[in-house]
């Protein structure tokens, strides 16, 4: 449906389903493929994009929630909580804004990062940004799918969400180069 947005039945007929959601997950591992190939034909080094990258890219991820938010795409659990939001598209519920949450969650993290990029630059080597940006993000994913409503039945039988179960390798990838690209600092 990526190239064609058109869901066809068994019984011949067909529906438009049109242009909608985004998946993280997937758009980010093609974005690694996509930089891998510019970067072997630019001779750019692959870590120091991706450090650029990760410093803009949970302003991005913000705005993309807000789209969601607007969409009514990734709604969140029934709640009772004063500032919850009925997504008319949907139905009448009072639900979790888990997308408003996530919108906020990654605009702090904008502002992290631009604060560590800006005051601790020079302690940090190549890739220490890229993975600082994949372990919050993910992280904060990883969490806020438990206030979020499953995307597909399967899921209503696992213990953790698919969003969750993808999250994870890039959580431990973020980990390993903010583990190791962080340098000692020099006295």
């Amino acid at each position: 449906e990526i190239v064609l947005p058109v869901h066809f039945y068994p019984d011949g007929d067909w529906k438009f389903t049109g242009y909608a959601g985004l998946a993280s997950h997937g758009g980010t591992l093609g974005l690694i493929i996509a930089l891998a190939i510019f970067c072997r034909k630019t001779k750019i080094h692959y870590l120091d994009i991706l450090d650029m990258m990760g410093i803009a890219a949970p302003l991005a991820a913000g705005f993309i929630r807000l789209a969601n938010l607007m969409n009514s795409e990734i709604i969140g659990l029934p709640t009772n909580v004063p500032w919850a939001f009925v997504f008319e598209r949907v139905d009448m519920l009072p639900r979790h804004p888990a997308q408003l949450y996530e919108a906020i969650a990654y605009f702090l993290f904008f502002l992290i990062m631009v604060g560590v990029a800006r005051y601790k630059k020079d302690n940090y080597g190549r890739g220490f940004y890229f993975g600082l940006c994949i372990t919050l993000i993910f992280l904060f994913r990883f969490f806020i799918e438990f206030l979020k409503e499953r995307q597909v039945d399967f899921e209503n039988v696992l213990p953790i969400d698919m969003g969750q179960i993808l999250s994870i390798p890039f959580v431990l990838l973020g980990l390993y180069f903010v583990i190791t690209k962080r340098k000692k600092a020099v006295r």
